[in-house]
């Protein structure tokens, strides 16, 4: 089994995103002294985006319905 890396992104952690052409990816950086770095292949920035914005989608239903917790998702 793989070691998991979980951070907690906050409206206040900065976010820098910039894209490494030479490696047909893109670097998100998230906090600044000791950053955790996600490097995203070019084919994968649409499947991340659609998968952040089906979670996005299931909280805002969540907080429409008052608040009820979201569905876990794999």
């Amino acid at each position: 089994m793989r070691d998991t890396v979980q951070i907690h992104v906050t409206a206040d952690l900065p976010i820098r995103a910039r894209a490494l052409t030479y490696a047909n990816r893109a670097e998100v950086r998230f906090g600044k002294a000791f950053p955790v770095v996600l490097l995203v292949d070019s084919d994968a920035i649409a499947v991340l985006r659609r998968e952040l914005d089906k979670a996005s989608a299931a909280l805002d239903a969540a907080a429409a319905r008052g608040g009820e917790p979201p569905e876990t998702t794999n």
